[in-house]
């Protein structure tokens, strides 16, 4: 039977602004076994993971759940988990991480404020301080969510560890299955689909040396779907890899056909027509999937600089 994965490799879909949305991500530690809805389906109390979710709607956090890579026996409740919060909107990126013995003081976060940016319930509830340590690499893993996560995100994540790469863990869910393996680099926040061990490692040294590497880039997560689209797309016509000096400010239009306004810190100014289409032909969008799918698409249609007379159109 044909994976998702494959398919999608095989049709050759595009990776680009297909990431998962979120401004802000915590993350919560948690070995063993992970179930389809991890939040609720793992030895995490479930009465917890839904009153995070709740809490988390709307307020621009995404929540999901890591463990190291490895062998996932049960190994019982740990003592002290590992908690990082990262916010990803360029001006004000930064990663804390904090170490809690109660797992249930999450519910104490200002989610708003985590989503907004602000990380000072991070520090006031857990002690959370910014991290010290190496980027992270999030490797999407869960089988039980799609089997392509687990027959391709763990042996990278495990060919990664054994390669001497530190800050890679495993994670609950990414979206996206059919681009398995899926990755998250924080603290930018760019995605990677397909991604191989050089790709991710070429990424965490971008994070290091402050630039962002597109090849195999699904888009940074705290743009919605066409603005990651558009920066990478602006990336690329510029020429300019350094993280935090693009924005999204605008997007404009139809579903079919947006124009999407990317700034650059220095002033530059850039307007990013794409079409949104659907995937043919029809293909499995997850391993799991009844019936095909077309999934949507952004195809960029131009890139154009504006002058000093557009800027206010």
């Amino acid at each position: 039977m044909s994976r998702c994965a494959t398919v999608s490799r095989s049709l050759d879909e595009p990776v680009s602004g297909t990431a998962a949305t979120a401004t802000t991500w915590l993350l919560l530690e948690q070995p063993g076994p992970w179930g389809d809805k991890a939040l609720t389906s793992s030895h995490l109390d479930p009465a917890l993971g839904r009153a995070l979710e709740a809490a988390a709607e709307g307020t621009g956090v995404r929540v999901a759940l890591i463990r190291r890579p490895g062998r996932h026996a049960d190994p019982g409740t740990p003592a002290i988990r590992r908690v990082y919060a990262a916010h990803t909107v360029p001006g004000n990126v930064w990663l804390h991480s904090a170490t809690t013995r109660d797992p249930e003081r999450l519910l104490d976060l200002d989610l708003a404020g985590l989503g907004a940016g602000d990380h000072r319930s991070f520090g006031a509830v857990l002690g959370g301080q910014p991290h010290r340590g190496d980027p992270l690499a999030l490797v999407c893993t869960n089988g039980k969510r799609d089997r392509c996560c687990a027959l391709l995100g763990r042996p990278l994540a495990t060919e990664l560890v054994a390669s001497g790469v530190r800050g890679v863990w495993e994670v609950t869910h990414l979206g996206g299955h059919r681009f398995a393996p899926t990755v998250l680099v924080l603290p930018y926040g760019y995605a990677y689909g397909r991604a191989e061990a050089h790709t991710v490692k070429e990424a965490l040294l971008g994070v290091q040396e402050g630039r962002v590497v597109v090849e195999g880039c699904r888009g940074c997560t705290a743009w919605e779907r066409p603005g990651q689209a558009a920066e990478l797309a602006v990336r690329s016509f510029a020429g300019e890899y350094r993280t935090g000096v693009l924005s999204v400010v605008r997007t404009a239009g139809t579903a079919a056909r947006r124009e999407v306004t990317v700034v650059h810190a220095d002033g530059r100014r850039w307007r990013v027509t794409m079409v949104q289409g659907a995937s043919l032909p029809p293909r499995p969008e997850s391993c799991g999937a009844a019936v095909l799918g077309t999934p949507a698409r952004m195809d960029v249609v131009e890139v154009r600089e504006l002058g000093p007379t557009a800027l206010a159109s």
